[in-house]
């Protein structure tokens, strides 16, 4: 079984949102101050009360819309899917039919009626659809979770103790005659011990001075040996080395990574509970990169479905027990901190199916994970929205190639609150240059700029618009007009204020336009169209005599001739990117007129439809035909 939906009221910035999981992992994303850590505190209402106390909600908590009142309640409802004959059994009560006739569970909390004192909630449970039918202890029993927090220590959660993760975990794998095989390995461990120098010594030195403080008739029986003879004292006990060093030794990503493997062998080999579920909150926090990649394919190769139990005898625990260098008493297990490298296949040991729900904030997280495993939150006009990537029914190859294309930098829109997407590194180096000579700064405006390399849009706007990641988004692109002559499809070269035939790719884009995405186009390229204006060539002019002055003398000479404005951006846009040989960069001089823009005072016109488009992100009304 997992936790298909999560329906939220009154919670925080959360009015009403539904979320909808998937087996295996689930990855949260979004824009900061949108409400993930209010989901993570919902899944833990319910999942994350058996290692730590589950959240005391109050008043603070509850939603208020701007210039209302707030809500009287706040309300959890989960919904778990996939049940098995042995799940109906253990969640009888909760079960409720779905419109397809198959059984759900069903699980609410609400969260009400205020203490006078410190305005805490209190929390009503119930499952079924009868607010009677209490949530009762059996069911929590069978609802495993387990909740990590962002910039934790792991190594706390790996100390020796009676409540540890590696105390739990040996109790779940070790059967009968292998906690006795235990017991006999440290009975006759300490009898061994105990026939050494140094422990025959400082046992008479005691003993004996002790029976010489009170006497013979009052003096107690002395023991020198080992403090854990057994396997529960053992358990409590246990620590792990890394590569010979004491876990507090070791970098906090790494000891991370080992909590949470620790964690997830508990929950996978957990035969008491019926559901198993791991929050994840912020993994990224202490990890680079590379790390982040590695974690990553793991939690996506984790199992989401049950097989059936091994023998607990086939599980016992790889490593060796040293007791060498420690407390006496005390072992620890040697663990090596060699991360899988990439190309290596991974090894999935999970019993049981594990549902994984990961928060975060970095784009490498997003950019390499599977679109179908996102749960992205968005800005509706109420709110916080769910909107799920894989539920967009994507052109046949696009999926994949916008994964493809879906690096650090374009995982940036699935935390963006404002795009615009450009096709190339020179729109990408001048349009902020060219919004600041609209009076824009667009980093205050929350815009991002994105570059899709090429004409490769149709992958990207799928995912935007209404019911869908409802952001403000500007397409800026190339008309490239063409005419037919004897036959043959050539460029044109139209002057300011022509009216153009786009080409059938500006065509399809422009079919995208709604409330939400505006696509905009000048009459030829970016750089003609920049260069249609007087002031724009001198400035164009200037730069591309500083990074090419050979090409640069020649194309102003080209320029001087030329007869009106279309003549002359002809001349200069030729010149530069349509020479026989040796074209200029587009990037390097973008980036070059970009600077030049930025750090004079040179006076810029900028074009209309980019005049447009920017006024569309940063709030301004704009409509493009």
């Amino acid at each position: 079984m997992y936790l298909a939906k999560l329906a939220i009221k009154n919670f925080r910035k959360l009015e009403k949102v539904e979320i909808s999981f998937q087996r295996g992992l689930n990855i949260i994303v979004g824009p900061n101050n949108i409400g993930k850590t209010a989901v993570v505190d919902g899944l833990r209402a319910l999942l994350g009360g058996q290692d730590e106390p589950i959240p005391r909600l109050s008043t603070d908590d509850i939603y208020r819309p701007k210039g209302g009142e707030p809500a009287t309640a706040i309300e959890f409802h989960y919904v778990f899917d996939g049940l098995d004959a042995d799940d109906e059994a253990d969640f009888l009560s909760a079960l409720v039919p779905n419109s397809k006739g198959a059984l759900e569970a069903h699980v609410h909390i609400r969260y009400s009626d205020p203490d006078k004192t410190y305005g805490r909630l209190r929390a009503k449970r119930w499952c079924g659809t009868l607010e009677e039918n209490a949530l009762s202890s059996d069911v929590v029993e069978n609802l495993r979770g387990v909740y990590l927090p962002p910039l934790r220590d792991a190594s706390l959660g790996l100390r020796p103790s009676r409540s540890s993760q590696l105390a739990r975990l040996i109790h779940i794998l070790a059967d009968d005659p292998g906690r006795l095989g235990i017991d006999e390995a440290l009975k006759a461990l300490d009898a061994e011990l105990k026939k050494h120098t140094p422990l025959v010594d400082i046992q008479s030195a005691i003993s004996g001075r002790h029976t010489e403080m009170v006497g013979s008739q009052l003096a107690q029986a002395l023991d020198i040996g080992l403090s854990a003879l057994d396997f529960q004292r053992f358990s409590s006990r246990l620590s792990l080395t890394v590569d010979t060093f004491e876990i507090e030794q070791n970098g906090l990503g790494f000891n991370n990574l080992i909590f949470m493997a620790v964690v997830l062998s508990e929950l996978a080999k957990n035969p008491e509970a019926a559901y198993r579920g791991l929050i994840i909150e912020e993994p990224e926090a202490h990890l680079h990169p590379q790390l982040q990649a590695l974690l990553l394919r793991y939690l996506q190769s984790i199992k989401t479905v049950k097989k059936a139990p091994e023998s607990v005898a086939n599980t016992a625990t790889e490593g060796k027990i040293d007791t060498t260098g420690t407390e006496a008493g005390a072992c620890s297990l040697n663990v090596s901190s060699a991360i899988q490298s990439e190309g290596e296949p991974a090894t999935v040991s999970t019993d049981q199916p594990v549902q994984v729900f990961v928060t975060s904030h970095s784009p490498n997280f997003a950019s390499i994970a599977k679109l179908s495993s996102l749960v992205c939150l968005v800005e509706a006009d109420k709110g916080a929205s769910c909107f799920l990537p894989r539920s967009v029914p994507f052109a046949k190859g696009k999926l994949a190639k916008l994964e493809r294309y879906l690096d650090v930098t374009r995982a940036e829109l699935f935390f963006a609150r404002r795009i615009i997407f450009v096709e190339g590194a020179a729109e990408l180096m001048l349009v902020s240059a060219l919004a600041q000579k609209c009076g824009y700064t667009l980093r205050d405006h929350a815009v991002s700029l994105i570059s899709v390399e090429g004409l490769n849009f149709d992958c990207f706007l799928p995912l935007f618009g209404k019911d869908k990641i409802g952001i403000r988004i500007a397409v800026i692109t190339d008309a490239d007009p063409t005419a037919e002559i004897d036959g043959k499809t050539v460029a044109v070269y139209p002057k300011l204020g022509d009216s153009v035939t786009v080409s059938d790719n500006t065509s399809a884009m422009l079919k995208y336009k709604d409330d939400f995405i505006g696509v905009f186009h000048g009459i030829k390229t970016f750089e003609y169209d920049l260069a249609l204006y007087e002031s724009n060539r001198s400035i164009m002019l200037k730069t591309l005599k500083a990074i090419h002055p050979k090409i640069g003398s020649e194309v102003e000479i080209a320029v001087n001739k030329a007869s009106d404005n279309a003549a002359k951006a002809k001349a200069l846009f030729c010149g530069m990117f349509e020479r026989d040989c040796n074209n200029v960069q587009k990037g390097r001089f973008g980036q070059a007129l970009a600077q030049e823009l930025v750090e004079s005072d040179s006076n810029c016109d900028v074009p209309e439809y980019i005049k447009l488009a920017i006024a569309h992100v940063c709030g301004g009304s704009a409509s493009q035909t």
